[in-house]
């Protein structure tokens, strides 16, 4: 037992007779510890993206609530009453008249 562990910590395995089959053993299981390597390297750029993404949806959603309640704000009749009496246009007494153009 002591001699095969130390035959395994020197490499002999490698260098043996029937060594072919422990290279294409150590050379699979090299090949899918660099594929799940890439998986979780992919993965986690994926989720850096997500991230990045949703905080962008944030900055857009606050963007629109603030645009919507200023256009609230100069959509008020108050306020258009406002800016008007500053150009000097004033609010009419009399009520609007529907125009009918007959043919």
């Amino acid at each position: 037992m002591k001699q095969t562990v130390y035959d395994i910590l020197k490499g002999k395995f490698l260098i043996a007779d029937d060594a072919m089959k422990n290279w294409r053993m150590l050379l699979f299981l090299s090949f899918l510890a660099i594929i799940m390597i890439a998986s979780s390297h992919n993965a986690e750029s994926k989720v850096h993206e997500i991230a990045r993404l949703n905080n962008e949806v944030r900055e857009l959603r606050t963007q629109f609530v603030d645009g919507r309640t200023e256009l609230m704000q100069l959509k008020m009749e108050s306020s258009v009453i406002e800016k008007m009496t500053r150009k000097g246009i004033k609010r009419p007494t009399k009520p609007p008249q529907k125009i009918i153009v007959k043919e």
